[in-house]
């Protein structure tokens, strides 16, 4: 309950919204954890050799993004390519051993040179059961990660392995991870969360908030979804530019919402310049999109004028028009 659309917002995030702060520190601290006892793997001689120089949170919880509730939380593992060569084709990436006497060897596809991915995923899954606080826990191998559910936890951990290129000409290097078809692709979660931090900072650390606000929005069953990491690529478009993002999120949702409501019909580049143009939406799913934003654009619109009529009651109700039950009622 609240008399103010200050109050209204400030509890909407508060109880609604962001992650608790003992739920982020406990988040944490597993994860740290676990990390401990992936490090030590390789002590068994036959898992492949650490590199914790290159292990890297990536996904929401890593930039703070995240909204409620924390499900998932993203780790990518460094290993040691043992002077393993990386050869890129058009549609995957082969990583090539370097001799029989590296740990990798053991791991390549059979009849081949090349190191398969789905085995070093195994390798993981294997060792995660062995670890013994983990003994109820369900681990799973997906295509490109292993998940490992916590019977004590509300989230789950997806465990990527990668490897990290050497620099090429332009002094860049990047992360390979499991493909999903026994090969390896590039990523590199630092050009995210660089950004995400970069613009947050330019804009006295108000966008975060505003990233978290609108994944609520999108996660409600009014038009269909799109990816966290598509909505939220295009509200850092949105502000790459911008250093004035207001702390008061209400402020900001109009002019946002008509960003969105036009560029979710058009392609949304990679940020990162790997993956080309991100926006897979059907041209039927971009309308309904579109279609949403635009009518909470004009809601915003009438929510901020009451707002300037001081009349607190018919603001607070139109934007709960926007966020659904949740959003806090007036009183």
């Amino acid at each position: 309950m609240a008399t103010t659309v200050i109050a209204a917002f400030n509890e909407f995030m508060k109880d609604t919204v962001n992650l608790k702060k003992t739920d982020t520190d406990d988040a944490r601290a597993s994860r740290d954890w676990l990390i401990g006892k992936i490090n030590d793997f390789e002590k068994d001689g036959t898992f492949p050799v650490n590199h914790p120089g290159i292990h890297i949170a990536f996904g929401s919880f890593a930039r703070r993004t995240k909204i409620r509730p924390l499900d998932d939380i993203d780790l990518m593992l460094g290993l040691s390519a043992e002077s393993a060569t990386h050869t890129i084709y058009s549609d995957h990436i082969t990583l090539n051993s370097s001799g029989e006497n590296t740990r990798l060897h053991q791991y390549r596809h059979t009849g081949e040179n090349t190191i398969c991915s789905v085995r070093i995923l195994n390798a993981f899954k294997n060792q995660l059961q062995g670890v013994s606080q983990y003994a109820q826990a369900e681990i799973r191998r997906n295509q490109e990660a292993v998940t490992l559910n916590l019977s004590s936890k509300d989230w789950s951990f997806d465990i990527v392995p990668c490897f990290i290129s050497t620099a090429d000409a332009f002094g860049k290097n990047y992360y390979l991870i499991p493909d999903g078809k026994g090969h390896w692709k590039k990523t590199d979660p630092r050009v995210d969360r660089n950004r995400v931090s970069d613009i947050n900072v330019k804009n006295d650390g108000n966008v975060l908030n505003v990233i978290r606000a609108v994944k609520y929005w999108q996660r409600r069953p009014t038009m269909p979804a799109m990816s966290s990491y598509l909505l939220e690529t295009m509200i850092l478009d949105y502000y790459t530019n911008k250093t004035n993002c207001s702390k008061f999120i209400d402020m900001e949702l109009q002019a946002l919402f008509n960003h969105l409501g036009l560029f979710v019909k058009y392609s949304v580049n990679d940020p990162k310049g790997i993956q080309g143009d991100i926006n897979t939406l059907s041209m039927d799913a971009r309308q309904k999109i579109s279609d949403r934003c635009y009518l909470d654009a004009q809601r915003a619109a009438e929510a901020r004028q009451f707002e300037r009529d001081n009349d607190h009651e018919k603001s607070i109700n139109k934007w709960q028009e926007v966020f659904g039950p949740h959003f806090p009622a007036y009183g």
